[in-house]
């Protein structure tokens, strides 16, 4: 994977991610969605022969970008351990009744 900024500004941020899909987007689109610092969150891929999808972030004033961006990703991280802790909760309870 490899980022590239694209454009920033005091509340804006563009960025293209290298090597990722609608799958890894989709995630952190949603992410962004639930923070109250975002004004606006979205991506697109410009051609679907290729596989760099650009992000883009609008935030309310005084909400640096880069930062809102960087506590999405901390959040979907949470989330995959949780997920991760839960399944392997349900594997070991499945496991003993097996």
């Amino acid at each position: 994977m490899k980022i590239v900024i694209l454009n920033k500004t005091k509340n804006e941020l563009k960025v293209r991610i290298d090597g990722e899909g609608h799958t890894f987007c989709n995630v952190v689109q949603k992410a962004l969605l639930k923070d109250k610092r975002v004004e606006l969150a979205g991506y697109d891929i410009p051609h679907p022969l290729t596989s760099s999808p650009i992000i883009y972030l609008r935030t309310k004033e005084r909400s640096n970008p880069v930062k809102t961006l960087r506590d999405a990703t901390r959040d979907v991280l949470k989330d995959t351990d949780a997920f991760k802790a839960a399944l392997k909760k349900a594997l070991k309870e499945w496991k003993s009744t097996a």
